[in-house]
């Protein structure tokens, strides 16, 4: 067995990151989104920012394959190319500064986003009017520099669309999209920076099994006449997460 899959397979706390990925994944097929809030808080107890970051990517490039085909046909597509464009003029700084910081402020500046997320979808902030394309572009560009400083793109366009008047299953279908093209982007940003760890990697593609069992759950549940019951539990989840993820409470 190669070395790299021995030390996938061997990673302190795997049942604790088995768990979250199928909680992440579950939350991520009813509602859109939640795999980083949900995963990388815990993971980053067990794992380096890089490591933790490059397992989400290569989990989260096979678990929402299923139900791509279902968020093209809901979502809009020409809306997910602009938010990619903003996307990757930040996500390079936002890998360079994640090069400099120490494991412990990682954690924090992940579980304080999530947090301030959080509180600000719970307490209903909302954005009347047709989104704009300037403020389509602008929030690709703040998910760019956070999906590669903190290991979280989906904030910024998670507000974007959840404080806007789009119906549930454009919502959900546009963060869907666009979470899987930033995928990407940053897998081939971590192997320009040196950062892609072949462990890590095959680590994801091992937790993609129950993220992938996750995500067909989660879909399976989806209703859009639910929408503030699937709401209320994907909040919970996050909070707990976020919570999880601050050094103190090790």
């Amino acid at each position: 067995m190669p070395d790299f899959i021995a030390s996938a397979t061997a990673t302190p706390g795997l049942i604790w990151l088995i768990v979250a990925v199928l909680a992440a994944g579950t939350v991520r097929g009813f509602a859109g989104f939640g795999t980083a809030m949900i995963f990388l808080p815990v993971a980053a107890k067990f794992l380096s920012p890089f490591e933790a970051i490059t397992a989400l990517i290569a989990m989260d490039l096979i678990g929402p394959l299923p139900n791509m085909p279902r968020a093209f046909r809901d979502g809009h597509p020409p809306d997910v190319a602009r938010l990619g464009l903003g996307m990757i003029i930040a996500l390079p700084i936002g890998v360079f500064i994640l090069t400099q910081v120490a494991p412990e402020v990682f954690r924090y500046g992940l579980s304080v986003i999530t947090g301030l997320l959080l509180v600000m979808l719970i307490m209903g902030l909302r954005y009347s009017g047709t989104l704009s394309r300037p403020m389509v572009y602008g929030t690709g560009v703040v998910s760019g520099f956070l999906g590669g400083a903190v290991g979280v793109a989906g904030p910024p366009v998670i507000m974007l669309y959840m404080a806007s008047e789009n119906p549930p299953k454009v919502i959900r279908a546009n963060i869907t999209i666009y979470l899987l093209v930033i995928d990407i982007a940053m897998l081939a940003m971590f192997w320009l920076f040196g950062q892609l760890v072949a462990s890590a990697f095959v680590l994801g593609l091992l937790l993609a099994v129950p993220y992938l069992l996750g995500n067909l759950l989660g879909a399976k549940m989806f209703r859009p006449e639910a929408e503030r019951i699937y709401r209320i539990v994907a909040y919970a989840i996050i909070g707990v997460s976020a919570l999880s993820g601050l050094p103190f409470l090790d």
